[in-house]
């Protein structure tokens, strides 16, 4: 089958969209085991006699279509169901999955990615191929959908997901916790922490969730947390969610990692300092670019990670420190040191995480502002309002940058994001 995202072969399908998950979570921390239903609503984007869904490493027992047994085959990375009856394009199903096991996270080029054991809990890490390793689903950036989850631990652990806690109910020394994220979502972005967490409040809409041995606010990385936001919704657009939250592991982690409402910190990026800090602005701006404006292809990821990039440099500009221009100068001088042989707007999904993407988009961001001047920022904010949790192209974002200056972004564009040759920053 082709792949609907070639950074992500074997993974999604175009023949659909699914439209809400509903996600029934029961799980055994001591034994790692996971006992779960999922229920999808699709919709039929051709006329289908069938259908693929992402699943990898747990055994499905029924799939059922509309209320109707449907026969299904699940080898690998695939469950393809066959349908009880044809559907026409436009049509939609109600697609019912039962499945358990001991979840695991997902080989990929990227390394193994999703459903992480931690050393009492769990973290999601998925970005950008690990949902299937612990839902079915259809597994594509630009398919985007509103989620709901009830899991259920024991009552000695904490559970976190996307979205808002709408409730949670004890029974038999187990709890059941529901959230919902109506905002839609790309399948990747979902995340789930179990642990032993508390909160700190960090301002009206932030929450630090973190093991009660972690030191968190004043004189930590996450002091200025709510102050971020503030500084974000200012020069981007209003947070795009109900609230944030920063959930810090007991356990350390190589990178931090945004998911839709929340990013994930291990207990080392809570040291108070520029690198620390850096990282948890970087994934507060993710909020905005990557979680409510969401690629629709992997090839232009810059507009996730050179906005977030940028982010930084603008919230060091703004907090007091060096300003944007210092950063781009010097980030510009190391970049011209290193190979000129990375595409930004299409560099493959061996170097789609590589630094030069991060940095030479936000150079890039750097490079536009400049010849926007004041209109930068209400061209930011322009953006993010129009495209507000829906996905976003390259193609786009020059369209709409055009339209605030009478200079050539199009050739500004294909100098720095289609061209390998490293440009001057003038």
């Amino acid at each position: 089958m082709p792949a609907a995202d070639p950074y992500v072969p074997g993974h999604g399908s175009r023949r659909y969209a699914v439209g809400c998950y509903r996600l029934d979570l029961d799980y055994k921390v001591t034994t790692n085991h996971l006992t779960a239903r999922a229920v999808l609503e699709i919709e039929a984007l051709e006329d289908l006699d069938h259908l693929a869904l992402d699943l990898y490493g747990l055994s499905v027992s029924r799939v059922r279509v509309d209320g109707r047994q449907a026969r299904y085959a699940h080898r690998e990375r695939k469950l393809r169901i066959t349908l009880p009856s044809k559907t026409k394009q436009g049509g939609r199903l109600k697609v019912e999955v039962q499945y358990a096991g001991k979840p695991r996270p997902m080989p990929s080029v990227f390394g193994p990615v999703g459903w992480e054991e931690l050393t009492d809990g769990v973290l999601v890490a998925a970005q950008p191929c690990g949902a299937p390793s612990w839902f079915p689903c259809n597994d594509r950036p630009d398919d985007k959908a509103r989620y709901r989850f009830a899991v259920t631990v024991a009552e000695s652990y904490r559970v976190i997901a996307n979205g808002r806690l709408e409730e949670r109910h004890k029974r038999s020394g187990r709890t059941t916790w529901h959230f919902r994220q109506d905002e839609p979502m790309a399948p990747y972005l979902a995340v789930l922490h179990i642990g032993h967490y508390v909160s700190t409040s960090a301002g009206e809409r932030v929450e630090l969730v973190h093991p009660r041995g972690v030191t968190v606010g004043a004189g930590t990385a996450f002091e200025r947390q709510a102050d971020m936001v503030d500084t974000f919704a200012e020069l981007f657009g209003p947070y795009p969610f109900g609230r944030y939250a920063a959930v810090i592991t007991e356990d350390e982690l190589e990178i931090p990692l945004e998911a839709q409402t929340l990013s994930t910190f291990g207990a080392n990026h809570v040291e108070a300092g520029w690198e620390n800090e850096r990282l948890v602005a970087h994934e507060l701006a993710h909020q905005w670019f990557g979680n409510s404006l969401t690629v629709a292809s992997w090839k232009d990821i810059w507009l996730h990670e050179g906005f977030a990039c940028y982010s930084e440099w603008l919230w060091s500009e703004a907090s007091g420190g060096r300003s944007a221009a210092e950063w781009a100068s010097e980030h510009h001088r190391r970049l011209a040191e290193l190979p000129q042989d990375l595409v930004l707007g299409d560099p493959g999904r061996e170097l789609m995480f590589d630094d030069r993407v991060y940095k030479r988009g936000a150079l890039t961001l750097h490079a536009l502002r400049g010849v926007l001047g004041e209109q930068f920022f209400p061209m930011l904010r322009d953006w993010t309002a129009a495209n507000r949790w829906s996905s976003v192209t390259t193609e786009e974002f020059v369209a709409h940058v055009q339209r605030y200056t009478d200079a050539d972004v199009a050739g500004l564009i294909d100098a720095w994001v289609y061209s390998t040759p490293l440009p001057s920053l003038s």
